[in-house]
């Protein structure tokens, strides 16, 4: 969203006490770490009018840290509105929602999007990518934003860029690169911030089979890592490289489903339909 011009920006003033930090107080003494995803009982309704929506209906999850885990439903099914809620950009009308054992209803606007920023990568469908910007710059976005200054945030976008693939493609531009090619650039934005927790909107739906295999590849690589995935598709070629497969309909959990325990490897990767040969032909 573009910033008003009805004025130059104001400052944010100083904060009297810390924003959201990295860890809870039972980790900073040594205790057990809470799970990377608690719901409960969470519900959400939206009013058109006189019209109630209820686009969840007490959905109660718990996701473990180092899970890799598919969100499935067909259109209508509620899984975008429990993307935004698991990604912080929407609050629930009931129940609970902990990331890192942090309940969101205790946080102001400033802390949410700390919150959002520290402990939650974004992969969206459509890239996201600032036109006219070569990959490195868009990368180090989320770290300008957080005030990290710009030798310490290139170096982490170097990084970053690098581990998805795309260290011979830093000064090109999102128009110069194929789609796969700028779903690794989301990639890397989205763990430039090193966080807890990455979450992915329909990621592959953009992409041919190929590409697809890529960014399904990265992902069970950075779950390999010990990271949290979180994966929002309608595709069930897709969902099957998750761990754990989550369907909604109407709002509810239909079906909760485990294929490999938290700590195992992701499945094999299977090939999507039509997929070209990963070994075969010129890289992309």
């Amino acid at each position: 969203m573009p910033l008003s011009r009805r004025g130059p920006a104001r400052r944010r003033p100083v904060r009297e006490r810390p924003l959201v930090e990295r860890g809870t107080a039972a980790h900073r003494k040594g205790g057990r770490r809470p799970p990377a995803i608690i719901l409960r009982d969470v519900s959400k309704t939206y009013g058109l009018g006189e019209i109630q929506v209820r686009a969840l209906r007490h959905v109660t999850v718990q996701i473990a840290r180092g899970d890799f885990v598919a969100i499935m439903g067909s259109s209508g099914s509620g899984k975008s509105t429990l993307m935004n809620i698991l990604g912080c950009l929407d609050l629930p009308t009931d129940g609970r929602y902990l990331i890192d054992g942090v309940d969101i209803r205790d946080l102001d606007e400033d802390d949410l999007a700390d919150l959002r920023n520290r402990k939650i990568g974004f992969v969206f469908q459509s890239f996201n990518l600032v036109a006219r910007t070569t990959a490195l710059a868009n990368v180090e976005l989320p770290l300008a934003y957080a005030g990290v200054d710009r030798h310490t945030r290139r170096e982490r976008a170097r990084r970053a860029l690098a581990a998805v693939g795309m260290v011979r493609r830093l000064h090109h531009q999102p128009s110069e690169l194929s789609g796969g090619q700028q779903q690794r650039v989301a990639v890397a934005r989205a763990l430039v911030t090193n966080p807890t927790m990455i979450l992915a909107d329909e990621p592959t739906g953009n992409l041919d089979s190929r590409s697809t295999e890529e960014v399904l590849r990265i992902f069970a690589s950075l779950n390999e890592e010990g990271r949290t995935v979180v994966l929002i598709t309608h595709e069930p070629d897709v969902a099957a490289q998750a761990k754990r497969v989550i369907t909604l309909g109407d709002g509810r959990v239909i079906e909760d489903r485990r294929t490999t325990g938290v700590h195992d490897r992701p499945p094999v990767l299977l090939r999507q339909k039509s997929a070209h040969d990963l070994y075969g032909g010129s890289p992309r």
